[in-house]
């Protein structure tokens, strides 16, 4: 059961900077705490803004996530680029732009030209893998300025912060004059909230179709694995949801089997999980038994893993069929079926016809 007052309670008794909370269920707001209609800055969350705007290019047929990224760049800037950067940026996708997964990048541009700067990079076009950085996500706001054939920003405000009824916000730019998209936003938490119920509603906002309901599925399922359980276009996975992320604790989680939705801007720097996991004790219910049962449900994959690699012995066998047949699993099961899981634990384990079947071929 949720208990948003011993939640507030917390963040009064520890002092954290947070400076407002939103609680929605099934897509009603049901609680509130603080300055939720302040602007605040939401740094790295204003990728998830750029994700929308994505979507809206691909509805309209206007991108393809598998071409090169130079097909949509400006073609005086694709041709002064030298021989060896232009092979480079040739091999890099749309997709590997949206998923952060392309090597070499620093965190940000630098410099009194960003995209010069940006596509100057000595990356690897052939190493896949997860690189988080802000400058893919410039290269995109660029790419779709071009697109468009219009300013990114007055695009936004228009096709998205429009019917949103969003009309106090503030964003950055480029040097150049370029919207930069990776950060430098303000929103309230409020607004912010839109967006996850933008999300939770596949795509539709109070009624109106902002963004499809395939990019959404898209954009909030695993396109590229990380050590957190998973990165969509320019979301995170989180549990069996998903989640819009900043710097210093902006946040916005998204649980669509709970039909929970929590906002909250802070400004907390540094690495301590305090905060989260007092979210997630009192909005989501995980305490220690939850988390021990996370424990468990590795420890047990580990065990089944070993088994099916014929590594086992008969007592590890008989562990792994007293956990099948206890109260553990059902407990173990329901977490998942509840969508509570961590994103990045296996749990096939969980399984009945897994480990049934490889009970029985022993």
């Amino acid at each position: 059961m949720m208990d948003f007052d011993s939640f507030i309670k917390d963040i009064k008794d520890n002092n954290w900077n947070v400076f407002g909370v939103e609680l929605y269920k099934k897509g009603e707001l049901i609680n509130i705490w603080g300055d939720t209609s302040g602007l605040h800055e939401i740094y790295s969350a204003t990728k998830g803004v750029v994700s929308i705007a994505v979507g809206i290019a691909y509805d309209e047929g206007r991108i393809d996530f598998d071409k090169s990224i130079l097909e949509y760049l400006p073609k005086d800037r694709v041709n002064s680029l030298s021989e060896k950067q232009h092979e480079r940026f040739e091999k890099i996708s749309v997709r590997r732009l949206l998923t952060m997964s392309v090597k070499g990048f620093p965190f940000r541009p630098e410099g009194e030209d960003w995209l010069d700067f940006s596509l100057s990079v000595d990356i690897n076009p052939d190493e896949i893998g997860f690189n988080y950085s802000n400058i893919p996500v410039y290269i995109i706001c660029v790419a779709l300025t071009n697109i468009f054939g219009c300013d990114l920003g007055e695009f936004i405000e228009k096709r998205i912060f429009a019917p949103m009824d969003i009309t106090s916000f503030e964003y950055g730019r480029s040097p150049e004059g370029y919207f930069y998209g990776a950060s430098n936003m303000l929103l309230s938490v409020h607004d912010l909230s839109k967006f996850a119920l933008l999300l939770y509603n596949k795509g539709v906002y109070n009624g109106t179709r902002i963004v499809s309901e395939e990019y959404v599925d898209l954009a909030t399922s695993v396109q590229m694995m990380n050590r957190e359980g998973g990165y969509g276009f320019y979301f995170w996975r989180y549990r069996s949801g998903f989640s819009i992320n900043g710097k210093w604790k902006q946040k916005c989680y998204i649980i669509p089997k709970q039909e929970i939705i929590i906002t909250y801007l802070s400004h907390i720097e540094d690495d301590s999980q305090d905060l989260k996991y007092s979210m997630e004790k009192y909005i989501f219910g995980i305490g220690d038994k939850e988390e021990n049962a996370f424990k468990r449900i590795a420890k047990m994959e580990e065990l089944f893993d070993k088994i099916s690699a014929n590594k086992g012995n008969a007592e590890d066998l008989k562990n792994l069929e007293a956990y099948y047949t206890s109260a553990d699993w059902r407990f173990d099961f329901e977490l998942d079926e509840a969508g509570l899981l961590p994103a990045n634990l296996k749990h096939g384990v969980l399984s009945e016809d897994r480990i049934y079947n490889l009970l029985e071929s022993k």
